[in-house]
């Protein structure tokens, strides 16, 4: 069963008043999900309840215990599921590919090549570079086909055709001129990227794929 936080002297017994509302806003600037009032089997005064619309403060009402235990536990998934999306383009996975032999189906812009997956998990959107190449971007992952069927993702050890269309305005990338068969592309990770990673998606990555984040750090000079 999952926990709930409780902030230290939040409880208390009887109505909920303007009083309770104050102390759980709080919360509204270190962590906007916990500013919520769980009331069970009491009254919320109206005062109270227009105070909590008004700043932002989520009250959560039930006669049975599991009930309200629902209701917080269903809003937290949906706060998360929110941040989720909304950071989805800019929290980076981390991936390592090698491009399989005599697997070039497009040499310039959009790239299609033929890779494995050495390391990570690779998602679409993913920016990647070459690290052996002063870490020349070749552009942002913008479709996946495995059996040509089109995937969100892949993972270690699977084998892929990827689409990879360069940034409007950059430099023109050309296999065979910048990267070959045998460059490594690498996600293009960076301080905010892994920040991301940490705060919503900490639970989709493996013990292997933090170590990874670990070495491309390095790769990368993030502190």
């Amino acid at each position: 069963m999952k926990q709930i936080p409780v902030v230290a002297g939040g409880i208390a017994i009887g109505p909920v008043h303007k009083k309770d509302v104050m102390r759980a806003s709080i919360m509204l600037e270190r962590k906007p999900e916990y500013a919520i009032i769980l009331a069970f089997d009491v009254k919320v005064s109206p005062e109270a309840q227009e105070l909590a619309e008004k700043m932002g403060v989520k009250i959560f009402t039930a006669e049975i215990i599991y009930h309200l235990f629902d209701k917080c536990t269903a809003y937290m998934e949906q706060i998360k599921s929110e941040r989720r999306l909304a950071t989805a383009d800019t929290a980076v996975f981390p991936c390592i590919l090698e491009i399989l032999p005599n697997c070039v189906f497009n040499a310039k812009n959009p790239l299609v090549l033929g890779c494995r997956v050495v390391e990570g998990i690779a998602k679409v959107g993913t920016p990647l570079c070459v690290p052996l190449r002063n870490n020349v971007g070749i552009g942002r992952i913008v479709s996946i086909e495995v059996n040509h069927e089109a995937v969100n993702e892949a993972k270690k050890g699977q084998e892929c055709a990827f689409k990879i269309e360069q940034i409007p305005g950059g430099q023109t990338i050309v296999f065979g001129r910048h990267f070959d068969e045998q460059s490594q592309l690498v996600s293009r990770i960076s301080r905010e990227s892994i920040d991301l990673l940490k705060a919503n998606f900490k639970e989709d990555l493996t013990q292997d794929d933090w170590k990874l984040v670990v070495k491309l750090k390095k790769i990368f000079d993030i502190l």
